[in-house]
């Protein structure tokens, strides 16, 4: 094995044994996850690792003591650790803050070797509900999405993924099984036909139903900077103000809206 993989594997190991060894039951997403669940390996300087978020100041703690500089990156969902050249990222939710995680990712995770340990391995599910929001310009995580259901589809809990999706956000997984289904047509059936069945129904009950009054922007949950000139320019609101609970603003591509005060826009985008 070339140094830099050992010193990167090496560097990603010890943080999954001082967090497992402390008790915080950490879920290994990310590439070493895509690999679990579907056999693809994707070369990577990270390692992604899940918990809730009241479990993250006393993981990077223990990470601390061991000589990882360690940093709390954002409060809506991730904090970071670093050795040399290599990270690890402990994620508590998704960049929107919609897909937190909770007792049931821990629930409903497998355990599996990684990293030649035996560790929590982030469900497909949940890794479908949080990759669903990733739709940047300069990232996008539908493939992931693709593979997964390639690989895992017949065997996935289909009603457990309906439901975290819920009421708000089925049409952006119908939108992924659609695409699925253009990517991998000899594979259609790893997507059961009453999932498509009962979201199809839902899109032409929504089909006959007005067009909301109120001109709210949901793209921003899905790319930070891709919607700006709606908020911006044209005065759309931004979703995430309302359907992300712990959401402050966001100091890297803040949202100012032209019919707001100075004094207005400052509070609306303090803290990120």
């Amino acid at each position: 094995m070339p140094s830099q993989e050992k010193e990167e594997r090496d560097a990603h190991r010890r943080a999954l044994a001082v967090l497992q060894e402390q008790g915080f039951e950490p879920m290994v997403g990310g590439a070493y996850a895509l690999k679990t669940h579907t056999g693809i390996w994707r070369d990577t300087k990270d390692l992604d690792l899940f918990l809730r978020k009241d479990h993250i100041e006393r993981a990077l703690e223990a990470l601390d003591r061991e000589g990882y500089r360690t940093e709390f990156t954002d409060p809506l969902w991730i904090a970071k650790a670093f050795r040399g050249a290599y990270f690890i990222d402990l994620i508590f939710s998704s960049g929107n803050g919609i897909a937190t995680v909770d007792d049931l990712w821990r629930r409903r995770a497998e355990t599996c070797e990684v990293l030649d340990r035996e560790a929590l391995v982030v469900p497909a599910e949940e890794m479908i509900w949080s990759k669903a929001f990733i739709q940047e310009r300069e990232r996008f995580d539908g493939a992931d999405i693709h593979h997964l259901l390639r690989a895992k589809g017949s065997e996935m809990d289909w009603k457990h993924l309906l439901w975290r999706f819920g009421e708000r956000y089925w049409e952006i997984l119908l939108v992924h099984l659609i695409t699925f289904r253009f990517s991998f047509p000899s594979d259609k059936d790893q997507v059961p036909r009453w999932v498509m069945d009962e979201l199809l129904d839902r899109l032409r009950r929504r089909e006959d139903e007005a067009a909301g009054a109120d001109q709210i922007c949901r793209g921003t949950l899905l790319s930070r900077q891709q919607y700006l000139h709606e908020t911006n320019v044209e005065g759309y609101l931004d979703a995430r103000e309302f359907e992300s609970k712990d959401w402050t603003g966001d100091q890297a591509y803040p949202v100012r809206y032209p019919a707001r005060s100075e004094g207005q826009d400052d509070a609306h985008r303090g803290g990120r």
